[in-house]
């Protein structure tokens, strides 16, 4: 284990407040950006890069490292913040997200310099067509780095997801993990309305991948998954992380509306006050 890796539930408690009030304050200061997800998906960030992956962020490049490929573009914030706590680029920097030049764009873009990223996003559904190829390749290499790709749930209504499920359970790539950020809202509404996505879970054990599902806010919960789903098994395995939009701001969450909206100036002393204190 790296010296910024722990188990210990209440300290990855500390990161992940940590890390969305950085999320907060950049889209403050950008006054662009989508808040609900990437506060949604900090746990689970906080999980994967504080205690699970294989990295080390004084060597970005490391070919050991385990990939995280995040299909879902616009919740950047939640990257960037992640990668800057867990020392990538320093915190100072997130202050630049989405300004001409800078290097956090609002959506991760591999041609602008910032270490740690592994896929220019935008065009939901490509994720995991990538981390698939990385994990096949991965195989064939006979390495031993895991694959990670993320995704929003109403990314699932994209048929390429679909298409590249069916090829990782044909390679049996059990190096590739899955996670689903099972919120139940998208930019027009309910992923309900919008377009039913369930019985989700049969769904990907339809495709031949090992389901897994976990409350995206529990670490205990979290880590379980992330442990199980690591286990060699022949298969892909995904986890279907119940998660609450806006996590952590009592007032936006669950609210569609801020998928892609962000607080006033005047907005954003109230909202750091609501989030956990640490």
């Amino acid at each position: 284990m790296q010296p910024w890796q722990s188990t210990d539930p209440m300290r990855l408690h500390e990161i992940a407040a940590g890390i969305r009030k950085s999320v907060v304050r950049s889209l403050a200061e950008a006054q662009s950006g989508h808040l609900g997800g990437s506060l949604g998906l900090a746990d689970i960030f906080t999980a994967l890069y504080f205690s699970i992956l294989n990295h080390n962020p004084r060597q970005p490049e490391w070919p050991e490292r385990d990939r995280v490929i995040l299909s879902i573009g616009h919740v950047a914030p939640v990257l960037y913040a992640t990668l800057a706590h867990s020392g990538y680029f320093p915190l100072e920097e997130l202050c630049t997200l989405r300004k001409l030049g800078s290097r956090l764009q609002g959506h991760p873009g591999r041609d602008h310099g910032l270490p740690g990223l592994e896929l220019s996003a935008g065009s939901l559904g490509q994720g995991l067509s990538v981390a698939t190829g990385m994990a096949l390749a991965a195989k064939m290499d006979h390495r031993k780095h895991r694959i990670y790709s993320i995704h929003g749930d109403g990314e699932l209504q994209e048929g390429s997801i679909w298409e590249a499920a069916m090829a990782a359970s044909h390679h049996n790539l059990d190096n590739l993990t899955a996670v689903v950020d099972r919120n139940g809202l998208q930019i027009d509404g309910r992923t309900d309305d919008v377009m039913k996505l369930e019985p989700l879970a049969g769904k990907w054990r339809s495709f031949g991948w090992n389901v897994l599902e976990c409350d995206g806010h529990d670490f205990s919960s979290i880590l379980d998954a992330f442990h199980t789903a690591a286990q060699p098994s022949g298969l892909p395995a995904v986890i279907i992380a119940k998660t609450i939009m806006g996590k952590g701001i009592k007032s936006i969450e669950n609210d569609y509306r801020w998928h892609g909206k962000v607080p006033s100036k005047e907005q954003i002393a109230g909202f750091l006050e609501d989030l956990p204190k640490i």
